[in-house]
């Protein structure tokens, strides 16, 4: 092998920046040409957008190539750049504080599921090959006092390139940073760098903060002493479940054909999610803050609707099939049911959602206290879909049998997708039957959220996690379906034909902490009736307490 030629510090970050801007940018600069004219005027924006991120870049490297800084750094920046290089190939993913808690907070089944040989390539080929030829490269550093003059000069010069660019190109570049937020969750590294001191800023902030009790005036109001029996509340939080793929919402297929038979059921046509991933919505919808208010360092140290429940005397059990509720269940019982050893419901470290309701009529029959019980579904999380439900509920295909979805036609994807619905259609069915067999015994409702939507390709972005902000209403839009036993209905004056004559009316995840105090009448000053979706269905509401009709 010949012998590598030493190179100065300065050739090795004006190299590492343009490998950086052009290898790991390619998203980047495909939307880039997009949005920009396709003419010379648009040219020389793209142009100059690249010289300037060149300079920046250049900057920045030079003022940290140091010996024993300089390689270790570039090596960690190739590897985590081609990681995150291919995710916003492969799904359109945008690196903001919130993805980058997705990648942080999620559990082995998920990580697993987004391993592919593709993703291996891209490690190897834009961070296992440009690291090792790094490394083989020697750097030929001069003393002290030249080596920072010389950082000096180039720092000096990489300004100067940056100034004089965004000064004869002000007005393209001007318009295109302030029309398009997006560019700067595209840009790689930044992206994720930005993106990770916003999270690790989140933690600091959430540990500093003192806890916060909530509802602390919570009890139960005198309408329960006229309860004949106990009561059963089943809140089931759907996962990645959008509303525009449920047949009983209208969608084109019948991927709810189980559902659209269960008397009495009222499916909600406009609802929209707190969030576009499951560490914002869960923790969101259970708190009081809303989401124009959310803050997730606060809801870290702060109670939420379970505890104000508890509180009230209610008993409240969080059963969980997926990563976990995100700290919202953190004060009361816990039952994972993720890694059991059903053989017929569970494989490979994960089980199907109808371990969910596994033991649930001995839990009924031996039901000594009124209850919210919270199912926290895996559902319809991707990208493989084809592991959500067992072969008998594939119903639509071909179906996608890979992580690669872009390497799927989008039918397949769908299909895949639209059949995780079917087999929720037949969990939350099967629930609906067994909660209305014990009707007579026990006091049965369920309400079923789904914690955000889903993008099957759309924009060309795939599953979820896009900034509120950009997201498509697929992430927003979500499905939420009600329903309540006739002895439900009389204890708790449920008017049901009321709520189905509502079920058009827009709602977001932010009613579900009042509704559910409304629904389980609880009164607190946290109680806020204006946003409780059932209060008009109900009895009257005195002085933020619902009194009988």
């Amino acid at each position: 092998m010949l012998p590598i030629k030493a190179v100065r510090p300065e050739w090795v970050t004006l190299i590492a920046s343009a490998f950086l801007l052009v290898a790991f940018n390619i998203v980047l600069w495909e939307h880039l040409l997009t949005i920009t004219a396709a003419d010379g005027r648009g040219v020389l924006v793209c142009l100059a957008f690249g010289a300037m991120i060149l300079g920046a870049f250049n900057l920045v490297l030079t003022f940290v190539a140091f010996r024993p800084l300089l390689k270790p750094l570039l090596v960690s920046l190739f590897l985590i750049s081609a990681g995150v290089t291919y995710f916003m190939a492969q799904y359109g993913v945008l690196m903001d504080a919130g993805m980058f808690r997705n990648f942080a907070e999620t559990n082995a089944t998920e990580v697993r599921d987004l391993l592919s040989f593709k993703l291996f390539a891209y490690l190897g080929l834009l961070g296992v090959v440009p690291s090792w030829l790094l490394l083989k490269t020697p750097v030929e550093y001069r003393r002290w006092p030249r080596e920072l003059l010389s950082k000096l000069i180039v720092g000096v010069a990489s300004a100067a390139i940056i100034g004089v660019v965004a000064l004869a190109n002000y007005q393209g570049l001007s318009s295109l940073f302030r029309n398009h937020h997006e560019l700067r969750l595209m840009l790689v590294p930044s992206n994720y760098i930005g993106a990770a001191f916003g999270y690790l800023h989140e933690q600091v902030a959430s540990a500093e903060q003192p806890f916060i009790k909530l509802g602390e005036d919570a009890s139960r109001n005198p309408a329960w002493q006229t309860h004949a029996r106990k009561s059963l509340t089943v809140l089931v939080v759907g996962e990645s479940a959008r509303a525009e793929n449920f047949g009983i919402l209208g969608y084109n297929r019948d991927t709810t054909p189980k559902l659209n038979h269960e008397a009495g059921l009222i499916a909600f046509t406009d609802v929209h999610s707190c969030g576009t991933e499951t560490a914002v919505s869960v923790p969101c919808m259970f708190s009081n803050m809303g989401r124009k208010g959310y803050d997730a360092s606060k809801a870290r140290n702060e109670e939420g609707l379970l505890d104000v429940l508890k509180r009230a005397g209610l008993e409240v059990i969080w059963r969980d099939n997926q990563s976990g509720c995100k700290g919202t269940c953190d004060r009361v019982t816990v039952q994972d049911v993720s890694n059991l050893k059903d053989p017929d419901l569970c494989a490979n470290s994960e089980c199907r959602d109808e371990i969910l309701l596994q033991g649930l009529q001995h839990f009924i029959d031996t039901l000594d206290k009124d209850t919210v019980l919270v199912l926290h579904q895996m559902g319809s999380h991707g990208p493989e879909y084809f592991k959500r439900y067992p072969k008998e509920y594939e119903h639509f295909t071909p179906v996608c049998e890979s992580n690669a979805l872009n390497n799927c036609s989008r039918e397949s994807i769908v299909n895949g997708y639209d059949n995780t619905l079917v087999y929720t259609d037949h969990v939350l069915s099967t629930l609906i039957d067994l909660l209305r067999a014990n009707q007579d015994k026990v006091d049965t409702a369920m309400l079923y959220l789904s914690d955000h939507g889903e993008s099957l390709g759309e924009y060309n972005l795939f599953l979820h996690g896009t900034p509120y902000m950009l997201a498509p209403e697929q992430q927003k839009h979500v499905a939420m379906l009600a329903w309540f036993s006739d002895s439900y209905q009389k204890s708790f004056s449920v008017d049901t034909h009321c709520l189905q004559l509502s079920r058009d009316k827009p709602l977001t995840q932010d009613n579900l902490f009042h509704s559910m105090l409304g629904l389980l009448e609880v009164s607190s000053q946290v109680y806020n009736p204006d946003l409780d979706m059932f209060a008009n269905c109900r009895g009257a509401v005195i002085d933020g307490v619902l009194a009988r009709q």
